[in-house]
């Protein structure tokens, strides 16, 4: 077969076009950096592509939302931290308070400065992020949480909700814990709290208290030094020998000086004793700026103070607790954050 010249440079000019085309398509490869530009190149690898770039996509939100709940742990991690050290200066001024050699001036200096405590742990309670949300207010972030009211004590005006942060494909995590869980509760391990009725008259001093069966215990004195134990089920009656301990059921109860007819003990759970720690701040100051005239009011100072102490060790051990909490979450999201930088480079090969 004979080809006329003018076929032959037909052939030879669609040859290079293609060439050209060929050449033109693996410039836009190599300038887009993919070994092609539409899915009809190569259906599976783009369908690859495609799911690799999804996961690089959420890979990226999930560490930007890493980033937030970060930011806000290490606040709230400080905000605790500040608790924790005002709680521990606030059982030192209880300690001190219970010298016997205090006077009543010295005890209204302690109160003095127990109310600087009260004032910076309510600031603390009230910490922000800097953009005018609130730490410890749950839901209701954009108000204070903790409201001083004009009898002096301090309301819960946020709520029990927990900002959860999805910082992994199966992982969310609450960024910020509410003031009532912080400032208003107590762990279930806490210690039961003894409380001397306020209108006792008789010098009674209770010490070296212990509860094993987790019950709520009233002790009432009776005329000629008798007793009441009653647990809510059971009454148990016994005769009174001071610095003896009194031992009913799962209550160990010792208790010095001397009882007067109608005087009242209480042992309940820290939960019913009252777990506001400002509350219970505020209780010791009013107790430490009452004057001591008599054994009654020196054992009623004994008293107070023993159950203050038993309260805030309480509240000091849930703020910890709340703390630890926070370490772990912040350790938790490092680990995370290290597994998504190596599913990035994974994804980037």
């Amino acid at each position: 077969m004979r080809i006329s010249t003018q076929a032959f440079f037909e052939r030879n000019a669609a040859g290079m076009s293609s060439l050209q085309q060929q050449l033109f398509r693996v410039q836009q490869k190599l300038g887009a950096g993919t070994s092609f530009l539409t899915p009809s190149d190569d259906p599976v690898a783009a369908a690859r592509a495609l799911g690799v770039a999804q996961s690089m996509s959420e890979g990226a939100q999930y560490a930007a939302s890493r980033g937030r709940a970060v930011q806000s742990l290490s606040m709230e991690e400080g905000a605790l931290q500040s608790a924790t050290g005002i709680l521990q200066e606030v059982k030192t001024l209880v300690v001190q308070a219970g010298n016997g050699t205090m006077s009543d001036a010295d005890r209204s200096t302690i109160a003095t400065a127990l109310e600087g405590q009260f004032a910076q742990l309510l600031r603390t309670a009230n910490t922000d992020d800097g953009n005018g949300q609130y730490l410890f207010a749950g839901f209701q972030s954009a108000t204070p949480p903790f409201v001083q009211q004009a009898d002096g004590s301090v309301g819960y005006a946020g709520d029990l909700g927990q900002r959860l942060i999805q910082v992994d494909v199966s992982r969310q995590m609450a960024a910020t814990d509410d003031g009532a869980t912080v400032f208003r509760s107590v762990q279930g391990s806490a210690r039961h709290v003894p409380v001397a009725g306020p209108l006792n008259a008789g010098s009674g001093v209770f010490s070296a208290v212990s509860v094993s069966d987790g019950k709520d215990y009233t002790l009432t004195f009776g005329p000629a030094g008798q007793y009441t134990v009653d647990d809510g089920t059971t009454a148990t009656t016994g005769t009174f020998t001071a610095g003896q301990p009194i031992e009913v059921g799962g209550l160990k109860i010792r208790i010095d000086g001397a009882p007067a007819d109608g005087d009242v003990f209480t042992v309940a759970s820290a939960q019913a004793s009252g777990a506001d720690v400002f509350q219970a701040m505020r209780d010791l100051i009013t107790t430490l700026k009452a004057p001591v005239t008599d054994p009654v009011a020196s054992a009623r100072l004994a008293n107070a103070l023993s159950t203050a102490n038993v309260k805030l060790t309480n509240a000091h051990d849930n703020v910890l607790t709340v703390r630890s909490s926070v370490g772990s979450r912040l350790a938790e999201l490092d680990a995370l954050k290290g597994g998504g930088e190596w599913r990035q480079v994974v994804d980037q090969t």
